[in-house]
């Protein structure tokens, strides 16, 4: 016959940290790839108009975005005070709108190339001249899907 020994002390086990890494690690990748980066850093003074009527845009989409406005303080000695256009990450002339819309398109997968829409980030209070020629340049390579971008959301039109 054995004996049963009594367990003394009753203490608990002591927690294992082997997994903790692992699970540090996981949340970090976790992050990283859900957190949406800023694609573009804004050169220009950019306050949107106040829409009352706006639509949805289909996130599912491809979307190009066309800033208009006066150059931020840290640009007006270098480009003056007169509405200038920015493409990605620079300064343009609206001449270049066209070759832009060009190499968005080719960046692009066939099949959604018609559903690509430019989004105008108009600055409230920008020249209408400068949003006319770029509606033109716009015309030009075809690109008639065109969204005005608004301060309470995202206002969708066609030109023709």
């Amino acid at each position: 016959m054995s004996k049963f020994k009594k367990k003394k002390g009753g203490d608990l086990p002591p927690i294992s940290t082997a997994s903790l890494p692992d699970i540090v690690f996981m949340l970090l990748f976790f992050f990283m790839v859900a957190t949406v980066m800023r694609e573009n850093t804004l050169l220009i003074q950019n306050t949107l108009p106040v829409a009352n009527q706006v639509e949805k845009l289909d996130k599912k989409n491809p979307i190009s975005y066309i800033y208009m406005g006066k150059p931020s303080d840290n640009y007006k000695k270098k480009y003056g005070t007169e509405a200038r256009v920015q493409l990605n990450d620079k300064f343009a002339d609206v001449n270049d709108v066209g070759a832009f819309i060009e190499a968005e398109r080719a960046a692009l997968r066939e099949e959604l190339i018609p559903y690509l829409t430019v989004s105008l980030k108009v600055d409230k209070e920008a020249q209408m001249g400068i949003v006319g020629d770029v509606k033109q340049e716009l015309r030009k390579v075809n690109a008639l899907k065109i969204n005005y971008t608004t301060g309470v959301g995202d206002a969708l039109s066609n030109i023709e």
